[in-house]
């Protein structure tokens, strides 16, 4: 096995068709080091995204190597090596950005991706060399690179001072020319990029070599409008606009945020909102579970008294269950009233049905959400009122209507249970009954509201209300 391929499989995702490209690579970066005259390495990235796996190096045989040491199988990171990482991240090529060697020496890199049949990258080839070199020896590129400054300085002067409001905000503002140069960049433009491991002044550096995601200036130009993106770099997340503009001095905004803090609590958030619908979704198995059991605990039972008791006591377990079975749907601590309510009707119904009464049971009035606590003790009154409804209202009918209705209000809702029964002596109303001690105190204890029941002859009509 190859050296190169010892390292892949170890510290890489390459597959046997992307090792066997790089080795091939591999074979030839000895002539690319004689003929650039610099250090040339392969790369590979690893499953941390702020590092890459010296795979392969090839020091140049006509002049000193920069290095003293065989640097295969050493880490380059994010800090020291920014236009290696940059280049995995998206995929495009970089020119003479600085960086440091594992060495600890200074160099000018160049990149470039080396892509699979997907055209993923799964490689950077790069070549290094002495960041001194050439510094002195051609007086023209110094005279240009004065003349650059100058003018930099001069636009900054006139268009932006540093009371100027851009040397004040977080996010990164980029300037470039017609060119495509550097121009303008604020603090904020600073800061980013040397997390991003930049070693120098980005100032009169090309759009190329400072570009996070895979677009090319041309392009952005031609499309002449704001565009938005997100992207990852590394563990940053951020958000890109680009926006073009007349001035050819002053051609392209860019504006970096990142939005990494943001970005995680989102993902936090979600994974809380899977993490509460999960003890829901078990909650309500749960509750349905000792319904089940209660049921059939039920059936042994002969007595009249005890059976109607077991039985309203699975349908005040099935109310609070449905509530559940809401929340582990949503993920969120707020339920619809009516989607609750329905839910208790429909068991009832199925649980309570009397088939010599046909019954008509209709929700309506307002739609809207209440917390979870304030769901569960709805589910129960109603629950207890229109089972009391059911069993008792429409005694010697054969027909009968019980409407639910609904009235949002500012401060407190009410919600009403009206049917057109037989009705009852509101006075002589059992005080020690237990569907009524449970519907008072969750009223007042829970729902912070008031009960008030009216009944005659034509029906009978309880009504509830609970704080927003």
């Amino acid at each position: 096995m190859s050296e190169i391929r010892e390292l892949c499989l170890k510290h890489t995702c390459l597959n046997d068709k992307d090792i066997e490209i790089i080795e091939n690579i591999a074979r030839t970066i000895q002539l690319i080091a004689d003929s650039a005259g610099g250090d040339v390495f392969i790369d590979c990235p690893t499953t941390h995204k702020d590092a890459a796996i010296v795979v392969a190096e090839a020091k140049p045989t006509n002049k000193a190597s920069l290095y003293k040491q065989k640097v295969v199988g050493k880490l380059a990171i994010r800090e020291n090596e920014p236009a290696v990482i940059r280049a995995i991240d998206i995929g495009m090529p970089g020119r003479d950005i600085k960086g440091i060697t594992q060495e600890h020496i200074k160099v000018k890199q160049s990149v470039e991706p080396i892509r699979n049949s997907d055209n993923k990258t799964i490689g950077i080839l790069i070549i290094e060399k002495d960041v001194t070199e050439n510094l002195n020896n051609d007086r023209k590129m110094e005279i240009l690179a004065e003349a650059n400054e100058e003018l930099t300085t001069q636009i900054e002067k006139k268009y932006y001072k540093e009371s100027d409001i851009t040397y004040y905000i977080n996010e990164a503002i980029l300037i470039f020319d017609e060119s495509g140069i550097l121009k303008f960049k604020n603090p904020g433009a600073d800061l980013l990029y040397s997390k991003l491991g930049y070693k120098e002044d980005i100032i009169g550096m090309n759009f190329s070599n400072l570009s996070l995601d895979k677009i090319y200036f041309k392009d952005i130009l031609s499309n002449n409008c704001i565009d938005v993106y997100e992207l990852e770099v590394g563990e940053m997340c951020l958000q890109v606009k680009y926006i073009v503009q007349s001035n050819k001095a002053l051609n392209l905004v860019v504006l970096i945020r990142d939005i990494t803090d943001m970005k995680q609590k989102e993902k936090e958030l979600i994974l809380k909102s899977v993490v509460i619908k999960e003890i829901h979704h078990r909650v309500k198995n749960n509750l349905q579970t000792i319904a089940s059991l209660l049921r059939l605990q039920s059936r042994r039972i002969k007595n009249e008294e005890f059976l109607n008791a077991m039985n309203e006591s699975i349908n005040r377990v099935l109310s609070i269950a449905a509530t559940h079975e809401i929340l582990a749907k949503q993920g969120i601590d707020e339920v619809n009233i009516k989607e609750v309510i329905n839910k208790i009707k429909s068991s009832i119904v199925s649980f309570e049905k009397n088939d010599d009464v046909n019954l008509k049971i209709s929700i309506t009035g307002d739609d809207f959400t209440v917390s979870s606590d304030k769901a569960t003790s709805t589910a129960l009154v109603v629950n207890e009122l229109l089972q009391n409804s059911i069993k008792h209202a429409f005694k010697d009918r054969k027909e009968g209507e019980i409407t639910i209705s609904i009235e949002q209000g500012n401060s407190y809702s009410t919600i009403s249970i009206i049917d057109n029964g037989v009705g009852f002596d509101t006075d002589k109303v059992s005080t020690n009954s237990l569907g009524l001690m449970i519907v008072r105190s969750l009223v007042k204890d829970k729902l912070n509201g008031n009960l008030n029941i009216y009944s005659n002859s034509q029906g009978t009509k309880v009504v509830f209300d609970f704080k927003i």
